[in-house]
């Protein structure tokens, strides 16, 4: 199953710390152990509750002190071990002011993620780039065309510098996708369902032709991965037997045409 976390919205997220000088004074995780302490009443228990052992509490907590003009956290006397911590008035002062400024620093970001123009679309393109599949060629685009047929349709995707992919899927994928002209999509092919032609103009059933220059040829003992680049320096994969590319005259730099079975393209969403 896949993490759901990889599907919540993509967000600004920061948060504050107040310093004095070099030295961090205020935030992170003494935040929380100030937050806790004044909860539990006890330095120990604050320390287990964020996962911190009882003498890195402590440290935290005479770093704070030292660095405030008062002190922050007191333990009384004659308490047993953690017993008897509490926040200082000024503690708590501090606490509720880091608190309020947490909370207006989080509304600015909120509001900067808001007066970023296409932020949706650039948290969507960072999901396309996280996403793992086996295919090797993965073309982001957004959906010109949809059509349907008594069981299959078909779907156009525009991937951008006059390049268009189509694909073909039942009908009921197309509803369980949602698919429909405007909605951004991924256009995903295996690099050995791509074929390779020297010609633009070849005649052949393959529906999507995606024409560029040959970058970069690498053999293998059967057969040899072809790169080939297209407009808007994207880059697609072909694997080919070495004998065809040989058949072909296939060579750096020299013209070349994908072609791809609509049937060999699928289609993914976010």
């Amino acid at each position: 199953m896949s993490d759901p976390r990889q599907f919540e919205p993509l967000r600004i997220d920061g948060q504050l710390w107040f310093n004095r000088g070099e030295k961090g004074y205020l935030g992170g995780k003494r935040i929380e152990l100030l937050e806790q302490i004044e909860a539990t009443g006890s330095i120990s228990r604050a320390a287990k509750a964020i996962k911190l052992s009882y003498k890195a509490a402590w440290d935290a907590v005479d770093a704070m002190n030292n660095l405030s003009e008062r002190p922050l956290v007191i333990r009384s006397a004659g308490g047993t071990k953690g017993g008897g911590t509490q926040l200082t008035e000024f503690g708590r002062e501090m606490l509720h002011i880091w608190q309020r400024m947490q909370h207006e620093y989080e509304r600015f970001l909120a509001q900067v993620a808001q007066g970023i123009d296409g932020f949706e679309d650039f948290d969507k393109l960072l999901r396309a780039i996280a996403m793992k599949t086996s295919a090797r060629n993965q073309f982001r685009g957004r959906i010109t065309q949809v059509e349907r047929g008594a069981v299959n349709g078909s779907v156009s995707l525009d991937i951008g510098d006059g390049q268009t992919m189509t694909a073909t899927l039942t009908n009921d994928s197309i509803d369980e996708l949602q698919l429909a002209p405007g909605k951004i999509a991924m256009a995903l092919v295996k690099a050995s369902f791509v074929l390779l032609s020297p010609d633009p103009d070849v005649k052949i059933s393959a529906r999507n032709r995606l024409s560029g220059t040959i970058g970069a040829i690498t053999p293998g003992a059967v057969s040899c991965e072809v790169k080939l680049l297209l407009p808007g320096n994207r880059t697609l994969g072909a694997v080919i037997t070495n004998e065809s590319t040989e058949a072909l005259g296939l060579a750096v730099g020299q013209p070349c045409t994908a072609l791809i079975k609509a049937s060999h393209v699928i289609i993914a969403v976010d």
